[in-house]
């Protein structure tokens, strides 16, 4: 169990960073943005890639800076997460693999920890 304990200032490395890499891997892969994606008009394209990449950068961010950037980050990937859930991924389910909402679900949690706990995670 020390060992265990001896990791936990550490641990939060791990869920900023796959949280941040995966936000900006998805925001930065909407371009070149062409026209209307996903059903939505390319000026909601433009805000979500660019609040997606934002949302990572700022989740990197306040591990060197201020607690402020860590759950301004997690906000952003509140927000994203709620409307990728409502609007693509609830009807088809839970599971991920019918293209349902439980890899959206777990980085919303991940972000409402992140902005909970904020640089105390």
């Amino acid at each position: 169990m020390n060992f265990l304990s001896s990791l936990s200032p550490h641990v939060h490395w791990g869920l900023r960073l796959s949280l941040a890499a995966t936000f900006i891997y998805h925001g930065w892969g909407k371009f070149p943005i062409e026209g209307p994606m996903m059903g939505m008009p390319v000026a909601l394209v433009w805000m979500l890639a660019l609040g997606e990449i934002a949302a990572g950068i700022l989740l990197i961010a306040g591990a060197f800076g201020k607690d402020l950037l860590t759950r301004l980050g997690a906000l952003i990937v509140i927000v994203v997460m709620v409307g990728a859930i409502a609007l693509v991924h609830a009807k088809n389910g839970f599971n991920v693999m019918n293209g349902g909402m439980e890899f959206q679900i777990l980085m919303l949690v991940t972000g409402l920890y992140l902005a909970a706990k904020g640089n105390d995670a």
